[in-house]
């Protein structure tokens, strides 16, 4: 693409827009590629094009060389469909959903119009809320079927020490699936559950100072809801090294086929491709004792690589990670 690379060169354009540029066209045979980039000189020359338009005008020019490929990779990306959440700063986060354009679009379109109605009629739904935040509180209501998007229905673990919820203590709180929140916020959910019987609270005990879970145990091979639930707060994530993806599997460490029992400390959380990735020829894993809970990863290669459950609120210290090699190994630390 040599008229992007010259357009990059003369700043007429940029590095992302040249990445948007071969990403458009990343598809195409090279001379469709270069037939593509020709097209896209004169929209280098004007000023004033935008990235959404700059995109277009490539992505127009792609489908009209090769339609089938057009057709063909929109029908896999349909196949990727799917919702996602992840961590924002300040105690939010973000739910994405990844939809076809006209679902998306058709979604959004109800949601404004929900919005707009209420201010139209002025209702007192929308009273002391945005229009922004109209459109967010019909996404939780709607999905969850709440008359309030505050009145949260669903389980949502809150791990928090005595000292945060009942004495005022600054230590930040965990919500499962989340990560750390303010102890305010720990207490105010916990506190606004209560008042309204949604709310149970279970006591868990920690090992002073290092923020690890008392035992459990069950004597069935398939891990039973409430050992389930155990796991999911005390690993937080995925409990393979380097792996932050929720959790969507529980296995045993060792096997149950080679006798491992299904108990706390033979048990961890896993997504569901690291859970299915440790079944391959040659993954060996076994758990090491320490102070919270550790498992040792052996590769087929011989590396071995050590992850331990992150500790509790209220406890701190410093986690070490240990990775063996044929040869040495290299140990660092964060601290927690």
């Amino acid at each position: 693409m040599p008229h992007t690379l010259n357009a990059l060169a003369g700043g007429r354009t940029n590095e992302w827009r040249a990445t948007l540029m071969a990403r458009e066209t990343a598809s195409l045979s090279v001379e469709d590629r270069v037939r593509v980039d020709e097209a896209m000189v004169p929209v280098y020359a004007r000023g004033g094009v935008g990235d959404r338009q700059l995109v277009a005008e490539a992505r127009a020019h792609a489908q009209r060389l090769d339609p089938a490929a057009a057709v063909k990779r929109a029908r896999r990306a349909e196949s990727e469909r799917r919702v996602t959440v992840r961590p924002a700063p300040d105690s939010m986060a973000v739910l994405s959903c990844l939809l076809p354009a006209a679902q998306a679009i058709a979604a959004y379109k109800a949601l404004t119009a929900a919005a707009d109605s209420a201010r139209a009629e002025g209702t007192d739904e929308l009273a002391g809320r945005t229009r922004d935040q109209f459109m967010a509180d019909t996404v939780v209501e709607r999905l969850t079927g709440q008359c309030n998007a505050k009145d949260v229905r669903i389980e949502a673990n809150v791990v928090i020490t005595d000292a945060s919820l009942l004495g005022g203590s600054a230590d930040p709180a965990v919500l499962a699936g989340y990560g750390m929140i303010p102890a305010q916020v720990g207490r105010e959910l916990i506190g606004n559950a209560t008042a309204e019987g949604r709310a149970a609270l279970r006591r868990l005990y920690t090992k002073p100072g290092a923020g690890a879970l008392v035992a459990m145990e069950s004597r069935s091979r398939a891990f039973p809801d409430g050992l389930k639930q155990f796991i999911a707060t005390r690993d937080v994530t995925c409990l393979n090294p380097w792996c932050d993806a929720p959790i969507r599997q529980f296995d045993h460490v060792i096997p149950a086929a080679r006798g491992g029992p299904t108990t706390v400390e033979n048990g961890q959380g896993l997504c569901e491709h690291c859970n299915q990735a440790k079944e391959a020829p040659g993954w060996h894993e076994t758990t090491t004792p320490a102070t919270r809970h550790t498992v040792t990863v052996t590769t087929p290669t011989g590396h071995r690589y050590t992850s331990t459950a992150p500790p509790l609120p209220g406890n701190r210290e410093i986690v070490g990670h240990r990775v063996e090699f044929p040869g040495g190994e290299y140990v660092f630390h964060t601290a927690a």
